[in-house]
């Protein structure tokens, strides 16, 4: 599937993704990109963000191809589970794991426990050696368990723009080879 073909739904993390960050980058020059925007990006409800990620899907004229990072990863796939027949396919990267989730007081319980479920659409997870928000075989597993291919991106830290990924183009390039796959 080519990018013009689909809408590409940006689903951030805690905090979300700043103009540096590289979902920010590749959304502006993805030209069918857009954010999934939150109402709180600092104290993320469950149900609201599975809620905008559903109705994002929902409301897509084209294909929905998620583009999602750290806890925008978890709301994902608990959205899936409600709209996954209407997802063309996800990228996923860096998920934090149940046990940081449980540690950050501002982050709703209720992201908890992660689904494992096997996705109903194809789905790529990149994973790092030495992410401070979830070690590798935390991701390899869950990759595993939800039907996902798993990209191993070494120590690449959290894939953001404080470990270094600002433009991110080994990403990027696993990104366009997801889309043929579609």
């Amino acid at each position: 599937m080519r990018v013009a073909d689909a809408e590409i739904l940006v689903v951030s993390g805690w905090s979300d993704s700043g103009p540096e960050h590289w979902q920010s980058r590749w959304q502006a020059k993805l030209s069918t990109a857009r954010r999934v925007t939150q109402r709180d990006f600092e104290k993320p409800i469950r149900a609201e963000w599975e809620e905008k990620i559903a109705r994002e899907v929902l409301d897509s004229a084209r294909p929905a191809v998620i583009l999602a990072h750290s806890l925008g990863v978890i709301a994902t796939l608990h959205a899936a589970q409600r709209v996954g027949g209407r997802i063309a396919g996800a990228f996923l990267v860096a998920p934090p794991s149940e046990a940081v989730i449980r540690e950050m007081p501002s982050i709703d319980s209720a992201f908890l426990p992660v689904p494992r479920a096997r996705l109903p659409f194809p789905a790529a997870m990149v994973g790092s050696s030495d992410d401070p928000y979830a070690d590798l075989l935390f991701a390899r597993h869950l990759a595993q368990d939800i039907g996902a291919e798993f990209i191993d991106a070494g120590a690449s830290g959290h894939i953001n723009v404080d470990s270094g990924h600002g433009p991110w183009p080994e990403g990027s390039l696993a990104f366009a080879n997801f889309m043929t796959k579609l």
